[in-house]
């Protein structure tokens, strides 16, 4: 029987199980004495197992087995649960969980978990846990010696080994391990695989190629190599690539040969797996009333969704893009021609249209909860690595994000909740001597509000201290004394946002280096986004981001300079105003004008972007008031054409660093019109 036809599938809801016993492993250690819990936790890791068993992924259903005993003791009241054995559950379902990433690799699933094994097998003994790390490390100087046996060959690999052997070659496994505080982990394969490919050729390297690039293992690898070189001097001059702790090259014989290939000939089919991603579809989703259905709902009611291909969801898009732009066409032609039945059967095709562009945009939204459900066991790790007592509060997780978006927000979030409990957040002891709660709280809370969606992360931590982040900047040089003494308190606490600024006393593994919030803001801000900061000093921050609901289809307002035509997007407008030309002043060398009791600068768009055409002075001025969080700016075109929506396109690869230039789109008419990045302008 084919199983590669339910792959997917399985993947798909393996990442569920493996999902749902994290949450409900936090919750037991929450309620140790919950049964009900557990039982949870049990269901989950036995629909896995029997999944795995049946797909024949036997490393994945053994060691779910294994875990599955434990539970089993617990809720049978054989065990009582606590910190160690809840620690060595939750490393049980890390090694799950990248099993089965293997498998979505393309890989065959297979992991060295004998550590994790034991220390199960402890716990359903009724043993400490802790007594597995003793007997480990006993165990480690053999571990070095079998390192070798563990690779295995396929059919090719094999043949290549024993007429390499024929030839007088000698075939090699070299162990490589890195010493534990090595930063680039990467690049200390690259020079290995140098050297080894000078002395001989490489036949195979574990874990794969591919996985060593990115960083995706743990200190030691092993390279597999055909060579006339001595073993010892393969062990000399691999050791001579900085920080690598030991190499253990081992001879390969063709019994050691012949036994691998025995035992697994069938190891690189599984790499032909190609896995793509899924998204599911509720078809009850009502697309005028945008009604939302949390992930629990979708997921039991099988019978009502299907799981389709994100790329098929992707092309549907692109299509329907190109719609829009023909929409915009036919629209501008029937203006034109003035046609009374072709004005009505243009505006019937308009509302399909727009209807059809609802459900296909609710189609890409997805719960925020994809992203919000890693941080639970985020934060209970690094609260245990920085000491602090700290509870997480999670907030609309059910609302819904267009994928492009949810895709790109997950490390901006990861560097804000670090930051929060590194920085925010202060000691049990530090807490109790300022007469609060030894437990800090993190809130992380999620919104609709109008054509945008809000995340907001707040602590009740130390809050931003105003005069350590000025005195910060003044001496890196990121403001001056005139412009730092008329600045506001958000304007001041923004300034941690700017690239290579840190307030830590000292630099820690979670934070204090000057790099991430400045990413976080870049990030935010290539989304269409922004991000703004508000803080109490001893009671804590608010970190607030605003994101638009999806990248694609944007309105706007269109307007023309020297019959050049400009889109700005209607999310950072305020408002359109004429401004007389007396009403114009300078300061500063700005010209700017007196909006409602605020000062705003002016931006002729005409010099900025360099449009060719005669400049006249006109008495009147057309001008777009547009805003990023507490900026203001006034942007001066010739005229307004009107809203419309367009499809935003990217300028390519050629032009990917035009200022305040986002992409372009095509109109109605087949004139090009460059939508304008109003945050880089503001800026």
């Amino acid at each position: 029987m084919d199983m590669n036809q339910y792959l997917e599938v399985f993947i798909e809801e393996s990442k569920e199980h493996l999902q749902s016993c994290n949450e409900q492993l936090l919750e037991l250690e929450k309620n140790p004495e919950d049964i009900t819990i557990v039982n949870e936790i049990f269901r989950s890791a036995h629909t896995l197992k029997g999944m795995s068993a049946t797909m024949g992924y036997e490393d994945l259903a053994n060691l779910t087995h294994k875990m599955e005993n434990v539970l089993d003791a617990i809720r049978n009241h054989k065990i009582k649960v606590n910190p160690e054995i809840l620690d060595v559950v939750f490393l049980a379902v890390d090694d799950l969980e990248a099993m089965v990433q293997s498998i979505a690799d393309g890989g065959d699933g297979k992991r060295d978990v004998s550590a994790v094994v034991e220390k199960l097998l402890l716990i359903e003994k009724g043993e400490s846990p802790i007594q597995a790390s003793a007997k480990s490390e006993v165990a480690a100087a053999v571990e070095v010696q079998t390192t070798a046996t563990k690779s295995k060959y396929d059919e090719f690999e094999f043949t290549v080994l024993q007429q390499s052997k024929e030839q007088g070659f000698e075939a090699y496994e070299v162990s490589v391990s890195l010493r534990e505080d090595c930063l680039l982990k990467a690049a200390r394969v690259f020079m290995v695989f140098e050297i080894l490919e000078k002395i001989g050729e490489v036949i195979k390297a574990n874990p794969p190629v591919e996985q060593l690039e990115e960083e995706q293992f743990d200190q030691e690898f092993t390279v597999t190599i055909v060579s006339k070189e001595s073993r010892e001097d393969i062990q000399k001059k691999v050791m001579k690539v900085s920080e690598v702790d030991r190499v253990d090259v081992t001879n390969l014989s063709l019994e050691d040969l012949r036994h691998s290939e025995n035992e697994d000939v069938e190891k690189m089919v599984s790499n032909d797996h190609v896995v793509t991603e899924t998204i599911e579809i509720d078809k009850d989703k009502d697309n005028e009333q945008g009604e939302k259905k949390s992930a629990t709902s979708t997921k039991h009611s099988s019978s009502k969704t299907i799981r389709v291909n994100i790329e098929r969801l992707d092309i549907l898009m692109n299509l329907f893009e190109e719609l829009v732009i023909d929409r915009g066409r036919l629209e501008q032609i029937s203006r034109d021609l003035n046609n009374q039945e072709l004005h009505e059967t243009v505006e019937r095709m308009s509302r399909v249209t727009g209807d059809l562009q609802n459900i296909i945009l609710n189609m890409r939204m997805v719960p925020i909860e994809t992203v919000f459900n890693r941080f639970p066991r985020m934060v209970r790790q690094l609260a245990r690595d920085l000491n602090k007592k700290i509870n997480l509060e999670i907030v609309g997780a059910e609302t819904e994000l267009d994928r492009t978006v949810i895709d790109e927000i997950g490390d901006p979030l990861v560097h804000l909740i670090r930051n929060a409990l590194d920085h925010g957040v202060e000691t049990p002891e530090i807490r109790k001597a300022n007469g609060k709660n030894e437990e800090g709280t993190v809130i992380l809370t999620a919104y609709h509000s109008g054509n945008h969606v809000f995340i907001e992360i707040e602590d009740d931590g130390a809050g931003i201290n105003r005069e350590k982040v000025l005195a910060k900047a003044l001496s890196k040089g990121i403001v001056t004394e005139q412009a730092a003494a008329t600045m506001t308190d958000k304007q001041v606490y923004e300034l941690i946002l700017a690239s290579g600024f840190s307030t830590a006393d000292k630099i820690s593994d979670v934070s204090g280096r000057g790099v991430g919030l400045d990413v976080v803001k870049s990030t935010i801000e290539s989304l269409g986004g922004s991000i703004s900061i508000d803080s109490k000093l001893g009671h804590g921050s608010i970190f607030s981001i605003q994101l638009p609901l999806t990248l694609s289809i944007i309105s706007v307002m269109l307007t023309e300079i020297h019959q050049e035509k400009f889109a700005i997007p209607l999310s950072s407008i305020i408002e359109t105003a004429i401004v007389k030309r007396q009403d114009i002043l300078n300061a500063h060398n700005q010209r700017v004008i007196d909006f409602r009791g605020k000062v705003v600068p002016l931006l002729f768009l005409n010099e900025i972007f360099e449009v060719p055409g005669i400049v006249e002075e006109d008495e009147f001025y057309s001008v777009v008031i547009v805003r990023k969080g507490d900026k203001m700016a006034g942007l001066v075109v010739d005229s307004f054409i009107g809203q419309q929506e367009v499809v935003l396109k990217s300028l390519g690869n050629y032009l990917t660093n035009v200022f305040a230039i986002s992409g372009a789109t095509i109109l109605g008419d087949g004139q090009v019109a460059l939508i304008v990045d109003c945050n880089a302008l503001i800026n």
